[in-house]
């Protein structure tokens, strides 16, 4: 399964991965974090309020952290998790004849390795949830939850090969300033400030398993964590199908009848939707040019004005002006920060 984020250059927050970056920079020397970023294209100064990060460079970050750390969660959690552990994981679950029972093996496996948190199965006849319960009084590692959570997600889905559908994904810690960038991640509305950390099926969504082998697993590993944090991200919500809408559209025909066509609903329907995602037809199109000239900035191989007219700016006056609203700084001011600069 390939992600159907990088098409459409979606990024994410620098608050996103804050707390990562938090857990690992204790893992490594100054000299050895700062190479780290320098290699995964990511700023120094990646603490910055209003930065993008895109998909690619966490990908990036991910795989050169989790090899070069030697713990396969890069500090997220109290004991580090060994190398092969992921391999070990895939090889349990790939034993599995449902995806309630990879589950089951998912949530075993874990127990085995973590100190600070215990995964629980709770099974109703409707539904099937994956607890994250605390044994102990550590605060949430909001990163660490998203991705222990989308690791279970993804890794069934791979199973499935479809995104399997989401009833509830809840969060132990309070809402974050970044809450709609889980929206890329999950395929459910989010909630905070939960008793605990959990990820809600219906039992009807979790049927049997398909057949993986061993080269399944092979690449599964070689493009971790590509395949299973960013499932079917364009699909996830309203406004994310109307982004997908747009990354397929030019921009002089791109509208909001246009998007409600494609969304087989109407322009009021659309409206309506979008308003409950807390965003509207022009903040979306705003969000899709800002992250394709964030893309082409890092790239640093076109000119900011004809990255202007890429994402449909008449002048580079007004693509300064817009720009600069959308991440405090000028284009060329935003692509000197992503050179290192240690």
């Amino acid at each position: 399964m390939s992600s159907a984020a990088s098409p459409l250059f979606f990024t994410v927050s620098n608050q996103f991965i804050s707390d990562w970056l938090g857990a690992l920079r204790p893992l490594c020397s100054e000299d050895h974090f700062a190479s780290l970023l320098e290699r995964s294209d990511l700023p120094a100064r990646h603490h910055e309020r209003k930065g993008r990060v895109t998909l690619d460079q966490i990908v990036r970050l991910y795989q050169l952290a989790a090899v070069e750390t030697g713990d396969e969660m890069m500090g997220l959690w109290s004991r580090p998790i060994r190398p092969r552990a992921l391999q070990h994981l895939l090889t349990s679950v790939r034993e599995a004849t449902s995806l309630a029972s990879a589950l089951y093996r998912f949530s075993t496996f874990w127990n085995l390795l973590l100190d600070d948190y215990r995964l629980d199965l709770v099974e109703t006849d409707a539904t099937l949830t994956l607890r994250l319960v605390a044994q102990g009084d550590t605060p949430p590692q909001r990163f660490g939850h998203m991705l222990i959570l989308k690791l279970a997600h993804g890794l069934i889905s791979w199973l499935a090969r479809y995104e399997v559908p989401v009833k509830a994904v809840e969060f132990a810690f309070q809402r974050p300033p970044f809450e709609e960038d889980y929206a890329v991640i999950f395929p459910a509305q989010a909630g905070f400030g939960r008793p605990a950390t959990s990820l809600v099926f219906d039992q009807e969504a979790l049927g049997p398993v398909r057949i993986r082998t061993a080269t399944d697993l092979e690449v599964f590993l070689r493009n971790a964590p590509r395949d299973w944090i960013f499932t079917r991200s364009s699909e996830h919500t309203q406004s994310l199908r109307v982004r997908a809408y747009l990354g397929n559209t030019g921009w002089e025909t791109a509208s909001l009848s246009g998007a409600a066509r494609a969304l087989h609903v109407t322009p009021r329907t659309l409206i309506r939707r979008l308003r409950a995602d807390g965003t509207s037809f022009q903040s979306i199109k705003d969000a899709l040019r800002r992250d394709i000239a964030i893309r082409h900035l890092q790239a640093g191989n076109r000119s900011v004005e004809a990255i202007a007219q890429d994402v449909g700016y008449s002048s580079a006056a007004s693509f300064h002006k817009a720009f600069r609203r959308w991440t405090g700084k000028s284009p060329s001011a935003y692509r000197r920060a992503q050179m290192f600069n240690p």
